[in-house]
């Protein structure tokens, strides 16, 4: 059995490194001699206002040991020594920021098992997953679990046998679980994704409400909350529920550079869909619908036209859903079609695009959904195709609970959002209450002039308003499609019963495309120059909508995307994705992808807790061939250099003899391979 090192190798003053181990035999501590722990423990730790924090180089040392890096990201090292120092504290990162090296980095330097309240088993199990393949002592307890699994993790923990331990928020419920967890020495708590306990989040759970109890049971042990998307008044309840005493607050950049948003009104959906699939060949991404009917559809007809895919979402079964959800994770299929009931905790790095087949309810929502692509840092896409039918659906719900006010508010900002053509990064960071200090992101549709803005928009919106300003009556208005039959001039016994083909707007848009006016009626209403009214969604002009017609605010308006202006976006999608693969040898770097998926069916993890695309990339670009080569690529530890080295440097071997192979069978291919080899 594979020893499992909880520490990182330091170095003392005598120069020997010395590390902790568990015991192979029995899964307990080994710990060093009392002398050499009490060398170590002067040499790692410095008092500082009677706590005790590890200095840098051994932070670094651990970094690069278990996790291979050689430095951390934003905010990362900081919130570290937060932890170290044992004061409680709030963190808000983005998604893909590091939130869990956070804290699995302290809990290896701190004595005594850190406890992380988690909302999902599968999260909890793939993190576990993690750890255990770097070699670090972790377990979860849930209530999948046999009770075998659950009387040894018990055991584990009864034996201070491990450094991390997952829980569900339910589980501190348990009286027997408390006991439990007083039994042993603790070094910190962390409630994960802590957005969860507060009602102006987005995904409020009651479970969460109640992990107050931490503070006055372990009134000695630190607590630490973590969440990627959260409001300013989101972090102020956080606090304020958990109790925390005197917590320092580290609130992370909420921009997503690499993150290309574009938003676009829904017309086709499923061609809409396959163009988006079509530019994204071969790449992972997850599709969102709104309802499960939606997943049902899409899913059957991408499958149908060739597109490999897998559903999720709650009407399917406990085993079909785990089981799509693997498929995916361990690249056994790169496209999920899902509610937004798949993704918390999906930890998939390499996720190249999401699309919102509809628009999600909030622009919290939004962000961690879209916040699901990019992981690795690299470039990413995220669609949102929307139309007013999401509006209604979202606002029938809204009306069904007790947070109405909360929720319409919501839903006005992301239909805005969507409505708006305006850097979307921007929005998103404003939204936030934050500042977004660039003058434009490169990065979404309206800063990379993908956008056909409106020359005139003063112009087209007054005759919308006005249209919609003389076909209301005194009791009750008229929706969009009546606006657009009015506008274009078309004679429909409706209008003619209603005698409104003899009002001056009548045919007034006739040149223009049915697509067009609803487009600018649909940025209109998610401006806020109009509203829908009633059961019927019915169209009223706003007091900011009178202020256009008096001609004392200007909307901004786009057309459609023209087939020009698609061209154009795709030619400078291949250039950016070019620039993201210059010097990787791609064929090399499908091989080892290929690789990865066949380790991870035979272990049963995902993909990711192999290898990232990061350092699969670095791998086929660099092409080592012996360990230590190996051990300088990005993203390898000490133990995954003497777990997979040898496997994957295998599979670059056999790539260069099938190179050389292939060059002998090319006319004056040894002469260009010897020059390129030379070259390299």
């Amino acid at each position: 059995m594979k020893e499992k090192a909880f520490f990182c190798c330091l170095y003392i003053e005598a120069g020997y490194p010395i590390r902790y181990h568990s015991d192979p035999k029995t899964g307990g501590d080994c710990f060093v001699p009392s002398g050499l722990a009490t060398t170590l423990n002067r040499t790692v730790m410095k008092m500082n206002n009677g706590t005790m924090a590890p200095n840098p180089g051994q932070i670094y040392a651990i970094l690069k040991q278990y996790w291979g890096y050689t430095s951390f990201l934003d905010l990362q090292e900081e919130t570290i020594s937060s932890i170290l120092e044992g004061r409680d504290s709030l963190t808000m990162l983005p998604t893909g920021g590091g939130k869990s090296l956070c804290f699995q980095l302290p809990a290896l330097i701190k004595e005594g098992m850190a406890v992380v309240i988690s909302p999902l088993i599968s999260l909890m199990k793939d993190q576990v997953a993690g750890l255990e393949d770097m070699g670090i002592a972790a377990c979860c307890l849930n209530s999948s679990m046999p009770a075998a699994a659950w009387r040894s993790v018990v055991e584990r923990i009864r034996r201070a046998g491990l450094k991390l331990l997952y829980i569900s928020p339910e589980r501190l419920q348990n009286e027997s679980t408390i006991d439990l967890l007083r039994s042993v020495p603790l070094s910190f708590f962390v409630i994960d994704e802590a957005h969860c306990i507060s009602h102006w989040g987005h995904d409020f759970r009651g479970d969460y409400r109640n992990l107050r109890i931490i503070k006055e049971t372990f009134k000695s042990v630190s607590v630490h909350a973590f969440t990627a998307t959260a409001t300013r008044v989101v972090q102020r309840d956080i606090l304020d529920q958990l109790k925390l005493d005197d917590p320092r607050t580290r609130i992370g950049r909420v921009d997503r550079p690499n993150l290309i948003y574009r938003v676009m009104p829904r017309r086709q959906i499923l061609k809409q869909i396959t163009d988006v699939l079509e530019k994204h060949k071969d790449e992972p991404g997850i599709i969102y619908c709104l309802r499960r009917r939606d997943v049902d559809s899409v899913s059957a007809s991408l499958n149908e036209l060739g597109f490999k895919n897998a559903p999720y979402h709650a009407g399917l079964s406990d085993e079909t859903r785990h089981a799509n959800q693997d498929a995916f994770l361990r690249e056994e299929v790169d496209i999920i079609v899902a509610t937004v009931a798949f993704g918390m905790g999906i930890d998939r790095s390499n996720i190249r695009f999401v699309i919102h087949a509809a628009m999600p309810k909030s622009l919290e929502h939004y962000q961690q959904e879209t916040g699901r692509a990019g992981r690795d840092g690299l470039p990413a896409s995220c669609y949102m195709f929307y139309g007013g039918g999401d509006y209604r659906i979202w606002s029938f719900f809204a009306e069904q609970s007790s947070e109405r006010a909360v929720m319409m508010d919501k839903l006005r900002t992301v239909y805005n959002f969507c409505a708006q053509p305006q850097c979307r990064h921007k929005m998103l960071v404003d939204y936030f209450g934050q500042e977004y200090e660039k003058r434009t992101c490169d990065a979404c549709d309206y800063c990379l002039n993908e956008l056909d803005m409106i020359e005139e928009p003063l112009i087209v919106a007054q005759k919308i308003l006005s249209c919609v300003v003389k076909v209301k009556q005194e009791r009750y208005g008229f929706g969009a499609a009546y606006v657009v039959d009015v506008l274009k001039g078309k004679m429909t016994d409706k209008i003619e019963s209603m005698r409104h083909q003899h009002l001056s707007v009548f045919g007034i848009m006739s040149g223009e495309s049915t697509v067009f006016i609803r487009y600018m009626i649909e940025q209109l209403v998610g401006q806020g120059f109009l509203r829908r009214e009633g059961e019927f969604s019915t169209l009223a002009v706003t007091d900011p909508g009178r202020e256009v017609l008096s001609g004392e605010a200007v909307p901004a308006l786009a057309r459609p995307l023209v087939a020009a202006k698609k061209k154009a976006v795709s030619r400078r999608r291949d250039e950016r994705r070019e620039m993201e693969w210059a010097g990787v040898d791609q064929e090399l770097f499908r091989r080892l992808r290929a690789k990865r998926a066949e380790l991870a069916r035979q272990k049963g993890v995902p993909a990711y807790i192999i290898f990232s695309d990061n350092s699969l990339k670095d791998m086929a670009a660099k092409e080592p061939v012996t360990a230590e080569a190996f051990a300088a690529i990005y993203g390898v530890g000490e133990s995954k250099l003497g777990s997979y080295a040898g496997i994957f440097i295998e599979v670059i071997k056999q790539y260069h003899e099938y190179v050389r192979e292939y060059f002998k069978n090319v006319p004056g291919g040894h002469d260009i391979h010897v020059r390129q080899a030379g070259e390299a």
